[in-house]
């Protein structure tokens, strides 16, 4: 059990999580909770509103795209990823 140092809520320091951070390199345990995490994660994220380039749809993603390269919504982008 750890306690998380934005909340203070108590939590678990999974086995898989143990096996991740050694995996890693990691040499310090999460300070923060699952929920924490998620959260900081999302503050630091800059969304940005793109038509995708194959099906026209309006979507957002999480950086800001570059004019010289295509940016596709979820659905094309693992059409192509996966073919």
């Amino acid at each position: 059990m750890l306690v998380c140092k934005e909340c203070g809520a108590e939590f678990i320091f999974t086995a898989g999580e143990q096996e991740f951070y050694a995996e890693k390199g990691f040499a310090n345990e999460p300070a923060r909770c699952r929920e924490c995490r998620r959260q900081r994660k999302q503050r630091g994220r800059v969304m940005s509103e793109v038509v995708c380039a194959n099906c026209g749809v309006t979507t957002q993603v999480p950086f800001t795209p570059s004019q010289d390269r295509p940016v596709y919504c979820k659905a094309c982008y693992d059409m192509i990823k996966a073919g």
